[in-house]
């Protein structure tokens, strides 16, 4: 008899597998899955055999996250770091603390303020120059949709009254005209074409601080939503193809190639030559990233309807379709036919629908194929869209965490949004029911990484616990799904939209063995404690890149 290398047994294995097989034992061998059974596999335990213990814990595939921006993630953390912080005040007193601690920064950079920490989700000038007076500061807020600069920034940019918002963005002014601080959507290059250029180093040394970090949420692949020059950061290509030949990528990583949505299907060639550089060991850059609209809050994402003046008439806006359905069509069949997979951002329900079209054309171009495209966000869907994805083969790439009620949520979306279209929001529920494919992600650093946080959202439609920002009741509660198909959807799911699905995303043997151990079985307990559940160890290929301490 030939030992395993390792086996786990004593506790329950979710394999997410489509005849949800409830196993209690698995034993690897070089890497791979070589039993899933019972206790007919601890024969394969022999001397030098690692024995995992599972006490009753639940066993599951690591978690792949389909839209996460790792490299963005790990540059917070070496910079002014403002996404555990929540209001204004404590945003401020960080700053002036990071400001006096870095007195040589040229810039003062970071990011992660909440919209909803400021009146009207726009903060000002004028309260940055309180505490960063005497050098520019850039800071994106979460969803990275919008920055917020000081009166310094403004001044180098050269960003007046008399400036206009650019085509794909917005100057938000005050009531002179004036520029009063926040910058939305394209606005925002006005300014970070100006910031000092990251280097090599930093990007690579942010990557493997996002890798650890989503290690630490059991995540063992992901998709990186975008990988190109975009924001306040460079290309994290070239740190993937380092650390991928290095050996330091542990993680299983698809790069969507950011389609730059200013120009045309001239660089569609550009896009051929960085799939070909941007490849090795672990890392394939075989997708396009086209973001479609912008978000909700700032009145950027899509509509088909105008949005409402928070009192329930429409105004004359209806939000932007970054990219001209006209270029957007026939550059979807094109990047089609090469063999690329298209992975969308849409907000809106107009964005959502412009997706499908674009890809319906492709389908009628080239005919279906196996590239599974998919939109990310889906955040507001018209009901004759929700059939259109199981019809056209597209993954519903959920971003669960945000579908609950929230301050954002109710203070900067609801009234403007106006019904019937504010119960359209986040109808995962019924996209399961239309047969489509569900796919799963966190958009970290826009918010938490923590597959179980969001899983918890999926299932009861309120903030896990940890995450509340104030009592709200339950969010469209027809709209939630079960905790097997939202733990599918973040292991097998994703593993399907990064064409990972024959080697990775559930537990059969032969498989790699990208496993997750965590600290209790959720489908024992209550539901309202899903969120709760953490990850003990997360293993790649039968090594253990993450332990948490035992404090």
């Amino acid at each position: 008899m030939t030992h395993a290398d390792l086996v786990f047994s004593g506790g329950p294995v979710f394999t997410a597998t489509t005849q949800r097989f409830r196993a209690s034992a698995v034993a690897v061998t070089d890497g791979r899955i070589v039993a899933v059974g019972h206790d007919e596999v601890l024969e394969l335990i022999g001397p030098d055999t690692r024995h995992v213990d599972l006490a009753g814990r639940l066993l599951v595939p690591g978690f792949q996250d389909a839209h996460v921006h790792p490299v963005w993630g790990g540059l917070d953390l070496m910079r002014c770091n403002l996404a555990e912080l929540d209001t204004r005040e404590a945003y401020l007193e960080r700053l002036r603390e990071y400001a006096e601690a870095n007195p040589d920064a040229e810039w003062i950079l970071g990011g992660g303020w909440s919209m909803s920490a400021f009146p009207g989700g726009t903060p000002t000038a004028a309260d940055l120059d309180s505490v960063v007076p005497d050098r520019p500061a850039f800071l994106p807020n979460r969803d990275g949709h919008g920055a917020w600069v000081n009166s310094a920034a403004l001044r180098l940019a050269g960003i007046d009254r008399d400036t206009p918002d650019p085509s794909d963005g917005r100057i938000e002014r005050d009531a002179t005209g004036a520029a009063s601080g926040t910058l939305h959507e394209g606005a925002m290059g006005l300014v970070n074409r100006l910031l000092p250029r990251t280097t090599d180093e930093e990007l690579e040394e942010a990557l493997l601080l996002g890798q650890a970090y989503l290690h630490s949420f059991g995540i063992t692949a992901w998709q990186d939503a975008i990988v190109g020059t975009y924001g306040d950061a460079g290309d994290p290509g070239p740190a993937y193809v380092r650390a991928a030949e290095s050996g330091k990528l542990t993680g299983r990583v698809v790069g969507a190639l950011w389609w730059d949505r200013l120009r045309g299907v001239e660089q569609i060639d550009d896009l051929v030559d960085k799939r070909e550089r941007y490849r090795a060991g672990r890392f394939a850059s075989t997708s396009i990233k086209i973001m479609q609209d912008g978000v909700a809050e700032n009145f950027t994402a899509s509509m088909l309807e105008p949005y409402c003046d928070g009192h329930g008439h429409f105004t004359d806006n209806s939000g932007i379709s970054f990219v001209d359905p006209a270029v957007l069509l026939p550059a979807a069949a094109e990047l089609d036919a090469l063999g690329f997979q298209l992975h969308f951002h849409a907000i809106g329900d107009r964005a959502v629908r412009e997706c499908l079209d674009a890809v319906s054309h492709a389908i009628e171009a080239n005919g279906r194929n196996d590239h599974r495209h998919h939109i990310a966000h889906i955040q507001v869907v018209h009901p004759d869209d929700i059939g259109r994805f199981r019809e056209l083969g597209v993954v519903a790439n959920m971003q669960s965490l945000w579908a609950a009620l929230e301050p954002q949520m109710v203070e900067l979306t609801l009234p403007f949004l106006g019904s019937p279209r504010d119960a359209w929001q986040y109808p995962f529920g019924d996209l399961q029911r239309s047969g489509a494919v569900l796919a799963a992600g966190s958009d970290w650093s826009v918010s938490t990484p923590n597959p179980l946080a969001a899983i918890h959202v999926a299932v009861n439609r309120v903030s896990a616990p940890g995450y509340e920002e104030g009592e709200f009741d339950v969010f469209l509660p027809e709209q939630a799904i079960d905790l097997a198909t939202s733990l599918t959807a973040y292991t097998a799911g994703s593993a399907y939209v990064n064409h990972l699905d024959d080697v990775t995303g559930t537990i059969e043997v032969g498989k790699f063995a990208d496993l997750v151990v965590l600290d209790r079985d959720p489908f024992a307990g209550p539901a309202s404690e899903i969120g709760a559940t953490r990850v003990l160890q997360t293993f790649v290929e039968g090594d253990c890149v993450y332990a948490a301490s035992d404090d």
